[in-house]
């Protein structure tokens, strides 16, 4: 049996398909249209897990979308309604939009797949929800999933076990923690919906100073849960403000401009918006447990991005294991959407463990050839032979090479973790400045992840039996360790891990090992495999533009090296 899983129309539009109980595709539809956080019809991503499962769509049993539009219209309604006349403009905006399209999404889906059969919807917090207790490694848990919004949820707790999943209690709109954090984002001068991560990047440089003011946005209660004061936003009447004028008289200084200097004050509100999250995330996480005990914890939804507040909820909670969905956002709602139906509503067992997010296109060596040909003479190549490549690479590393890596699938979710990234020395307390200001064009206070050995991570890291494949824990370095790995230990003395094992990434792992006997340190800097602004490379093509582009000093294929024609021999 073969279930097409789809989410689009809001932000990071993917498909992936789950054949038989497997998990055999998943792709964002940024990563071929190379437009980042492509929202619209993720007409790419389906024909590639199409292509990777080998089926027409007229072989495919079910397609089910990852939410329910019709009830995320009425509460479009509702809540312009009740705040009318100010959310004339947005309503005016939002009701061609809807009548013409989103409303007949049915039809829509149905004319894009050139199909007439049943769309399925699944609402979006148990597409969160399925997404990742279906895919984790345990039978049962306590789920917690926290985004922007759904259709009226913003949060949601309840329990899984087996196939079968239930939603006991859920926060709705217009409270909500990631739109709470969306707030902070603009406040700052960043793009909301893609540079969250920047506040948690920049909040360990700043100070505590405006807590005060960030619990008045936003108060938690000893039963976990939360509710905005809404004086000081908009996001319930405006399609484009997060906040209004009283949240600036809230922190007696207009919001940041894009591009402009980031200042003492713009990192103490970073650090102290952040640290406000974590407080309600992890109360929040409290009373999912004191609802539903489990030693075992799964989240899911935007906000389950924010790794610091992961780390805080697993050291201040009674939980004792945690399955983070690597895709948490949007693009992880197909997964949990097609699941959803193969498992629960189906009642097929579960027979599937996410354990890897290689689930992208992989390329044989004639597109590889044609990618580098179309380079022309500005690369030269270095065949490397399996027994060559780790040491090689290992080497390079060592001396303060950078390079861009590329092989094999490529990842499904915003991480790249060694298929398409790049690596560096993370010894050098020059290098973040020289990726970050030099290959990347970005920001100052932007961390880089530490992938490491994974039966060394205790070495490096106060990790407390936990794992972190996916880099979505931030557990301390080890004090005597941070001057040892300084490009890759925030401000605050933690750091964004990977660990790695022989049998998730066999490559990359050797190249780790291999860098760990030159110096005795078995971790690499690792970063994602793209310019600033653009999604992660998904071909030999964008990987090689992009080499050229953010010259790189090296470039790794499936098997061969590539470095510009006009660097010094390496």
């Amino acid at each position: 049996m073969h279930v097409l899983g789809i989410s689009c129309f809001y932000h990071d539009a993917a498909a992936a398909l789950v054949s038989d109980g497997k998990l055999i595709a998943a792709a964002e539809e940024e990563r071929f249209s190379r437009r980042k956080h492509d929202s619209e019809w993720p007409g790419n991503a389906i024909a590639y897990c199409l292509r990777e499962a080998g089926l027409g769509i007229e072989q495919v049993d079910h397609v089910v979308f990852y939410e329910k539009p019709l009830v995320k219209f009425q509460r479009i309604l509702e809540c312009y309604a009740s705040t009318w006349p100010r959310s004339y403009f947005a309503f005016s905006r939002a009701l061609p939009l809807w009548l013409r399209e989103r409303l007949w999404l049915k039809d829509l889906i149905q004319k894009k797949l050139g199909v007439q059969r049943e769309i399925l919807f699944v609402e979006h917090h148990m597409s969160h929800a399925a997404g990742a207790f279906l895919v984790s490694p345990f039978e049962e848990a306590t789920i917690l999933t926290m985004d922007g919004v759904g259709e009226w949820a913003t949060t949601t707790v309840g329990t899984g076990k087996g196939s079968s999943i239930h939603l006991s209690r859920e926060i709705r709109f217009p409270h909500s923690l990631g739109l709470y954090y969306s707030a902070i984002t603009a406040y700052l001068g960043f793009e909301v919906n893609d540079a969250e991560w920047k506040v948690m990047g920049l909040a360990p440089y700043g100070q505590l100073t405006q807590v005060e003011n960030c619990r008045r946005l936003i108060q938690t209660r000893p039963d976990g849960s939360f509710a905005l004061n809404m004086e000081y936003f908009a996001h319930h009447y405006s399609a484009r403000r997060m906040f209004n004028g009283r949240f600036e008289r809230l922190f007696r200084q207009p919001a940041r401009r894009p591009e402009t200097e980031l200042t003492g004050f713009h990192q103490d509100v970073a650090r102290s918006g952040q640290h406000v999250f974590e407080e309600v995330a992890v109360n929040l996480a409290r009373a999912a447990h004191q609802m539903h005990p489990s030693d075992n914890l799964c989240l899911a939804g935007g906000c389950a991005l924010n790794t610091v507040a992961n780390w805080k909820i697993m050291e201040q909670t009674p939980f004792k294991r945690l399955f983070v969905q690597p895709a948490a956002g949007d693009s992880g709602g197909a997964v949990g959407a097609a699941f959803y139906i193969y498992n629960t509503v189906l009642g097929h067992p579960r027979e599937f463990v996410l354990d890897n997010v290689y689930l992208g296109p992989s390329f044989d060596e004639q597109a590889l050839q044609a990618a580098i040909k179309a380079a022309g003479p500005r690369v030269r190549a270095e065949t490397l032979s399996p027994s060559e490549l780790a040491p090689r690479m290992a080497a390079l590393l060592r001396d303060n090479n950078v390079i861009g890596w590329f092989q094999g699938r490529m990842e499904f979710g915003p991480r790249a973790l060694g298929n398409r990234s790049i690596l560096a020395n993370p010894m050098n307390p020059e290098m973040k400045q020289i990726v970050n200001s030099k290959i990347k064009f970005r920001e100052y206070f932007r961390p880089f992840a530490p992938a490491v050995l994974r039966e060394r991570a205790d070495e490096f890291f106060d990790m407390h039996g936990l794992d972190s494949p996916f880099m979505l824990l931030v557990p301390p370095v080890k004090p005597d360790k941070r001057a040892v790995i300084p490009a890759v230990t925030h401000a605050d003395g933690t750091g964004r891990v990977q660990t790695v094992t022989r049998e998730s990434n066999e490559r990359f792992y050797e190249v780790i090992r291999a860098f760990g006997e030159l110096t005795g340190v078995p971790v690499l800097l690792n970063t994602s495999f793209n310019r600033r602004g653009e999604p992660i490379v998904e071909s030999p093509l964008d990987a090689v533009d992009a080499f050229i582009g953010m010259q790189l000093d090296g470039l790794y294929f499936d098997g061969e090296f590539y470095r510009l024609a006009s660097s010094p021999s390496l």
